[in-house]
């Protein structure tokens, strides 16, 4: 790929250093993604800035107006604290006719609302966990249909946010004060749904109409999984010593039967279509011990750090992380938005 000018988008409070030199990896992995993909897109030979974008896009409509990038690098995950309002800067991306990487307004907005998203795949007959929305300021009645254990976080936040071992509730009071944590303390309504137990496991997509699908990638819990219940909460994700304690890794899936393969296949581009996905997307599921596969979330524009799943999969499919880049914005750049339709 040639030389281009790369405009990166980054919450203004993950603009990283020219170096990691001197932080600790707690402070590193903050903004360990915007790093590595600043650093590697400059290494490639890209011209790259960086613009930080909190509650305002004044500042990126002048440097997409002046500086003329040949494409928008969207690490946004959301605009002026709210998870849901990143299709809005995506979306100007589009009025101003810029190429961006990653998933469009729609793709995003369909994935994000996660109660949304599950009522859609569901009429497409994707199978997913039974479900309820509590909504925030509206009392509510436990629901009949849905069998204990259950599983509840917010309908709309991300990265583990709210989600502890408390999430997972055995009684009407449990689920009755798990809802009010959410209402109260995230802030969001409750997504209530019937607890799957088995493998946590992910594929990463690739494409826009024509898909690649990456190595199915798994959570393994370690002993975790003995004494408590498997759940991505914040600590199983995120905190480095809390995995080596109970033996937490991610890694490629293995002892799977090919028919699971193959059904996680069928499903990943099934929902990747059935939401109008672009660019890239993680796809997360559990696979009960008799081989039934549930979707668990869909999740446009995941994590690219180097280390985190996607890019790994994506590695151990022979897929390096310049490659992978180089990829992702071939992808936004030929993505048939609306406004090229006069230009096809």
């Amino acid at each position: 790929m040639k030389s281009l000018r790369i405009l990166v988008l980054v919450h203004p409070s993950l603009m990283p250093p020219e170096s990691v030199e001197g932080y600790t990896d707690q402070q590193i992995d903050d903004w360990r993604t915007e790093y590595d993909v600043i650093t590697t897109l400059r290494a490639v030979g890209h011209e790259v800035r960086c613009l930080g974008v909190l509650d305002s896009l004044t500042e990126l409509r002048a440097a997409i107006t002046e500086w003329k990038p040949d494409v928008v690098f969207n690490l946004l995950e959301e605009f002026n604290g709210i998870v849901t309002y990143d299709q809005h800067v995506v979306a100007f991306l589009e009025l101003m006719e810029q190429p961006y990487t990653g998933c469009n307004p729609r793709g995003l907005l369909l994935s994000r609302d996660k109660p949304l998203c599950k009522q859609l795949l569901a009429y497409h007959r994707i199978p997913t966990a039974q479900f309820a929305v509590l909504r925030k300021g509206i009392k509510f009645r436990v629901p009949p249909r849905l069998r204990y254990p259950l599983f509840v976080k917010s309908a709309t936040e991300d990265a583990s946010l709210g989600i502890s071992q408390a999430s997972v509730v055995g009684d009407p009071q449990q689920l009755r004060d798990r809802v009010a944590f959410i209402h109260d303390q995230v802030g969001t309504d409750a997504l209530v749904e019937e607890y799957i137990d088995g493998r946590e496991v992910y594929v990463g997509v690739l494409g826009n109409e024509r898909l690649t699908r990456l190595p199915v990638w798994e959570l393994s819990f370690g002993s975790l999984g003995s004494n408590q219940a498997g759940i991505a909460t914040r600590k199983v994700k995120w905190d480095r010593k809390y995995q080596q304690r109970h033996g937490i890794t991610r890694q490629a899936a293995v002892d799977l039967p090919p028919s699971v393969v193959a059904s996680l296949d069928r499903l990943s581009r099934r929902i990747y279509k059935s939401l109008g996905l672009s660019g890239y997307a993680r796809m997360d599921f559990r696979v009960r011990a008799d081989g039934q596969v549930f979707m668990l979330e869909a999740n446009a524009n995941p994590c690219l750090a180097q280390a985190e799943d996607f890019s790994q999969s994506a590695l151990s499919a022979g897929i390096g992380y310049q490659d992978l880049l180089t990829r992702i914005i071939a992808l936004g750049m030929g993505y048939k938005a609306e406004w090229r339709a006069g230009y096809a």
